[in-house]
């Protein structure tokens, strides 16, 4: 039985009804078995998705929520008090006290930022508290539009060292094919690595109620097994779930089981947090030497420059075939990173940085 740090990411699905309301019984449910984590001697983040789905009803809409972003970001201001509150009735009458911490995964690339974090995580579990965090979505524009809290929940597991994430939906977990197509569809119960051809296997989006799908919780529990974390995606329904997963009993979900080696923070950020706005196709002597060496890419080592991004954005890093083997911060705009492909150092202007992407800010991909 796990007795670290454990962070339960719930979706939205499972803390609503099928009307898209909060769903007291399913939330009180979920709190008892924090609770028995609890007792068995764990210490319990609870990352939980639903303020927009909580923020719709009392808001007067009905249906599918709205796509308008600023829309979402006053609904989800109304829903977080909501969502919060119900986290906080429930996890009382099980005998806990729920604080509330509200984060961007911005708060993870800023290093200030993430000791801040980390510190107010540590102090509340500390003080025997359960932080029931969300995504900060009244100001976070870019993830409120194309994120859900699966993502930040593996960011929070390595932000707090935690032995365990478990991301609950309203599956069994992830499957050979789609239930609804194959009506022989297993369960995959353990992943030792996720490839390509799981990720393909995971498909798209949630819910109408979530932004989420088993896509996003597969590339969350990569994220997680990069950190060094064990992850399960489990059906939050099922009867002792949290138990199970922290027992790491067969059959209770999908486990992705950690890497040997830990990723730090910055270049957990870079490889999985934010996304690439651009190519930088290398040529074989430039990617044998940042694979093999550890070295910076320079501009000499630049064949061609795909897409728009200006400095300091995520670009992804690829061969002569084409193949992406490495992601990067990148310290030239497109434009200019154009005019310097292929030149030495020496010819470049005496004002401009001579890497293209500083190897303390690039990661190698499997």
């Amino acid at each position: 039985m796990t007795r670290g740090v454990v962070v339960v990411k719930v979706g939205t699905s499972s803390v609503t009804d099928e009307q898209g309301a909060l769903d007291p019984p399913a939330i009180s449910k979920l709190a008892a078995e924090v609770a028995g984590l609890r007792a068995a001697g764990a210490k319990v983040v609870v990352v939980t998705s639903g303020a927009i789905a909580a923020g719709l009803l009392p808001l007067g809409f009905s249906g599918r929520r709205p796509a308008d972003v600023a829309l979402l970001q006053a609904v989800s201001a109304v829903g977080q008090g909501h969502l919060l509150a119900e986290w906080c009735r429930a996890l009382g009458e099980a005998g806990l006290l729920g604080g509330q911490v509200l984060l961007t995964p911005h708060d993870f690339v800023d290093r200030a930022q993430y000791l801040h974090a980390r510190q107010t995580l540590r102090i509340l579990l500390d003080l025997g508290v359960v932080p029931v965090v969300n995504e900060n979505d009244a100001v976070a524009d870019d993830e409120i539009r194309f994120g859900d809290n699966d993502r930040l929940a593996a960011l929070v597991a390595h932000l707090v060292s935690a032995e365990l994430l478990v991301l609950l939906t309203d599956a069994p977990g992830l499957l050979t094919a789609d239930p609804r197509m194959d009506a022989e569809a297993s369960l995959i119960e353990e992943i030792a690595e996720v490839d390509h051809e799981l990720e393909a296997l995971a498909g798209g989006g949630g819910s109408d109620r979530g932004s989420g799908g088993m896509a996003s919780k597969l590339s969350a529990a990569k994220i997680a097994a990069w950190s060094g974390v064990r992850a399960v995606i489990a059906d939050a329904t099922r009867p002792g779930v949290l138990t199970a997963a922290a027992a790491d009993l067969p059959g209770m979900g999908t486990v992705v089981r950690p890497r040997s080696r830990r990723l730090a923070a910055r270049k957990l950020w870079i490889a999985f947090a934010v996304g690439a706005r651009g190519t930088v196709v290398v040529d074989g002597g430039a990617r044998e030497a940042l694979t093999s060496r550890g070295v910076s890419l320079l501009p000499a080592g630049v064949v061609t420059v795909e897409g728009s991004f200006v400095a300091d954005d995520a670009v992804a890093l690829a061969g002569p075939d084409g193949s992406v083997f490495a992601k990067g911060l990148v310290r030239h705009d497109a434009e200019r990173l154009r005019g310097f492909a292929g030149r030495r150092s020496s010819e470049l202007p005496g004002d401009v940085p001579a890497e293209v992407v500083h190897r303390d800010d690039l990661v190698l991909l499997p």
